[in-house]
């Protein structure tokens, strides 16, 4: 796996990564979606699911992947590898070394295989070997726990420095998306507290597109 070069072109402005909150109710959650994106520029949405039947997961999906697809933005799936091609989706979203290691074989090369919950540098390390398309730092476990800010900032500095994969910085404020930009993320997730305010939805993703842009070079 290769590292960045030591000289670099100024590299691209980092884009917005939006994490859905679980799904209930598809009909009502398209105009918080459709909110979001006419907003601003999106790379990619990551949808989760509430827990049903596979033809339901399938049909939620595909509901959300026409808004999403036709504004230019990728829609990953949280895991459930096996509907992502049926419910034309661009890939998936894996939780750890061992998710990503089952699934990229369904996935590769046709479709994106991102990585998170990423515990130590080696399970980020260990994915990025495997060809994950991404990484992610600073989501909340399965018991809905996140790291400390200054470990995420960590994390993505050490990323950003060695590796040419890119990374995925979530944050839970827009306070904190300077501070992961300077640390070098490609992408800043935004995630549960985009979506606690139907109203402030499109304010929200215009302000956080004003901290995504890169400070001119230094002479």
């Amino acid at each position: 796996m290769a590292s960045r070069p030591k000289q670099v072109a100024p590299r691209p402005a980092p884009r917005l990564y939006l994490t859905t909150p679980v799904v209930t109710d598809v009909p009502a959650f398209l105009a918080q979606l459709s909110a979001a994106l006419d907003a601003d520029d999106v790379a990619a949405v990551l949808l989760r699911f509430a827990e049903a039947d596979e033809r339901t997961l399938i049909n939620c999906a595909k509901m959300v992947a026409t808004p999403v697809q036709a504004k230019g933005a990728a829609l990953l799936l949280d895991g459930h590898v096996d509907i992502v091609a049926r419910a034309g989706a661009d890939g998936a979203h894996l939780s750890g070394p061992s998710a990503f290691a089952e699934a990229r074989e369904q996935l590769k090369p046709e479709r994106i295989a991102g990585a998170g919950r990423l515990m130590t540098r080696h399970d980020a390390m260990l994915v990025a070997e495997q060809g994950a398309d991404y990484v992610m730092f600073g989501e909340t476990d399965i018991e809905r726990n996140r790291p400390s800010f200054s470990a995420i900032e960590e994390r993505v500095a050490w990323w950003a420095e060695i590796f040419e994969i890119p990374c995925v910085g979530c944050v839970s404020s827009l306070d904190q998306i300077a501070p992961l930009i300077a640390a070098g993320a490609d992408f800043i997730a935004l995630g549960d507290f985009l979506w606690r305010d139907s109203s402030k939805i499109a304010s929200t993703i215009s302000e956080a597109r004003r901290y995504l842009r890169l400070p001119e070079p230094a002479t």
